[in-house]
Parts: structure tokens; C-alpha cells; sequence
């Protein structure tokens, strides 16, 4: 009989199983390519293969070393981060970089009880600029930045 020692690292094991299984179905038609020439489901395989040997030797780790007990979590975390996923995914285009930004870090800092609103917005501004010169000046990519003050 297997005994579960420590329950809160195989929920987080398993969690990252189930993440990487989800992330190989969701690429499955996306060419892999060969490490010369990289195709576009290269790297989300990599990483999800990394996730999965993460999630396995949590598993493996639970069956051998106490730990800690499952805890009561709240759904306050997951839900302020995916909220901000979806805002700069929907603010992103219409209102460019420099609103989309700032408004996802601030609402994603919303994820937990200790974070200050200044230090976020301060935060967010910084990582906005950050993104801009890497992507937009950098890279040249072709993010909208500020549509409704410069144009697209």
C-alpha cells in the first residue's frame, strides 16, 4: 500500500502533471521542428516536459519525506491573476501597451493581501517600460503602444 506522506507536494505535483499533459494536447498540431531550426512548438513542449519532471519527482518526493498538510486556499489569488491575463489580453490592442501594462501588474498584485498599490503602480510602470524597449524598441515588434495618443 502506498502511503501519501506529504499531500501538498503531490497536489502540487500533480497539478504540474495535468499543466504539461494540457500544454502537449493544446500544441499537437504545431510543428516541433529540430534543435538547427526551431519549430513553433519547440518550446512550449520543452517547457512542459520540465514541468511534468517537476511534477513527477514532487510526486515522488510526497511517497518518501513528510511534509505538509493540504491547506485551505483562497480564491482570491487565482482569481485576480487570470483576471489580469484577461484584461491585458482584451486592453492589449485597443488601448495599447502603456494602459494594458500597468493595469494587468496592478491586478495581478491584487492577488494577495500584503501587496501596497503604490509600490504596483510604480512596479507596473517599470516593467511597462521594460517591455517597451525590449519589444518595441529592441526587437521591433509590432505591439501597439499607445493607439488612442500615437496611433497604431
Amino acid at each position: 500500500m502506498i502511503r501519501i506522506r506529504a499531500p501538498q507536494e503531490t497536489a502540487a505535483g500533480l497539478f504540474l502533471i495535468v499543466l504539461a499533459v494540457l500544454v502537449f494536447w493544446q500544441t499537437d498540431d504545431l510543428a516541433v521542428g529540430t534543435l538547427r531550426a526551431l519549430g513553433p512548438g519547440m518550446m512550449p513542449r520543452l517547457l512542459a516536459s520540465l514541468c511534468a519532471i517537476c511534477g513527477i519527482a514532487l510526486v515522488v518526493y510526497s511517497l518518501v519525506k513528510d511534509g505538509a498538510q493540504l491547506e485551505r486556499w483562497s480564491i482570491r489569488g487565482p482569481l485576480f491573476i487570470l483576471g489580469a491575463a484577461i484584461v491585458f489580453g482584451l486592453a492589449i490592442r485597443p488601448l495599447g501597451l502603456f494602459v494594458a501594462g500597468p493595469a494587468a501588474v496592478i491586478l495581478g498584485s491584487m492577488a494577495t493581501r500584503d501587496s501596497r498599490f503604490v509600490e504596483s503602480v510604480v512596479f507596473g510602470i517599470g516593467m511597462t517600460t521594460f517591455c517597451w524597449l525590449l519589444f518595441k524598441v529592441l526587437l521591433s515588434l509590432p505591439i501597439p503602444v499607445a493607439p488612442w495618443l500615437l496611433g497604431y
